[in-house]
């Protein structure tokens, strides 16, 4: 396996440990007899993740991302695209956003609707990719495609801080602000992704 793959890799492995930094431990794990003897300790963990986690998983989110371009480079670079990071790569951004997402939602930083409309325009543009291989042809990625990635990753590492630093300086809720014009990037990139590649659904058939 060659280093793209292993760092695209990496990032769907990022992907769990993410989540155990930043979900606590649920309720009924906690009154579960069985754990009885652990649950001083599952506590602590809980204690320490609702007032941590958020901080570390913004670390781990951020060196899962960085990985992104990063493996896409070295493939192009050292003429090591393969089929399987044409497969993988996308599966594991789209993993990584929506494991934020819905840790967000769950933890009360999200509204439901902006998980639901990013996430939902992911399986759009995935399954119009898929129509399109089906037919030989190759959907590139947009400059609003890029602009939307952008958006996201700068609104969900703020949402994850809390706004850090900007909260010692000003109350000013950026990542809401950040969210929303994220969600408006996703929107605008799934409607161009559309409207340029109209012709590969075919409504008459």
């Amino acid at each position: 396996m060659n280093l793209p793959n292993k760092l695209t890799l990496s990032r769907i492995f990022l992907v769990p440990v993410f989540m155990l930094i930043i979900i606590p431990i649920p309720t009924w794990v906690l009154n579960s007899s069985i754990l009885g003897f652990m649950r001083p300790q599952m506590y602590y963990i809980n204690d320490f993740i609702l007032n941590y986690g958020n901080y570390i998983a913004a670390l781990v989110f951020i060196i899962a991302a960085s990985t992104d371009g990063l493996d896409g480079y070295i493939a192009r670079k050292r003429q090591q695209i393969t089929r399987f990071g044409k497969f993988l790569d996308p599966i594991a951004d789209k993993l990584l956003v929506a494991a934020a997402l819905i840790a967000l939602v769950e933890r009360g930083d999200l509204t439901s609707w902006a998980a639901t409309v990013i996430i939902g325009r992911e399986f759009i543009v995935t399954g119009l990719r898929l129509v399109a291989a089906g037919e030989g042809m190759v959907i590139a990625a947009s400059k609003w495609g890029k602009i939307k990635t952008v958006t996201q990753m700068v609104a969900i590492i703020a949402a994850l801080i809390k706004n850090y630093p900007i909260t010692f300086f000003v109350d000013f809720p950026f990542d809401r602000y950040a969210m929303f014009a994220a969600v408006l990037a996703t929107i605008y990139s799934g409607y161009e992704y559309i409207v340029i590649n109209k012709d590969v659904i075919d409504f008459n058939k």
